[in-house]
């Protein structure tokens, strides 16, 4: 059995759990390059409609006691605002001219 990674009314989103939900944002960068455009197409289009839900769901904890279910569901939000800019503006995972764009945070914010 699949392990539950959100919450109970967002369950729906469970198969993009595994992959999106990463803690850091070169996590979700690097995922983001190496995921074929369909599966990020896929993930976009199912999550968008509840996109501001999944928010309002997050904002009624404080970011120092989310339980880990709201804290995954944010993880899967940042996930959509990294793979938003590929399918809106560039329409393929790598920025075009860019070169070796790479991401190197020595620090992040938390959650």
């Amino acid at each position: 059995m699949a392990e539950i990674r959100l919450p109970s009314g967002f369950a729906e989103f469970e198969p993009f759990a595994e992959k999106w939900c990463l803690p850091t944002e070169p996590e979700r960068w690097e995922m983001r390059l190496n995921t074929p455009m369909a599966e990020i197409r896929q993930f976009y289009d199912a999550f968008t409609p509840r996109f501001e839900e999944a928010i309002d769901h997050c904002d009624k904890f404080g970011l120092d006691d989310l339980p880990d279910d709201a804290l995954n569901l944010l993880h899967l939000i940042y996930s959509m605002v990294m793979v938003s800019m590929a399918v809106e503006i560039f329409g393929t995972q790598k920025p075009a001219d860019s070169a070796d764009a790479i991401m190197n945070r020595i620090g992040a914010p938390v959650p």
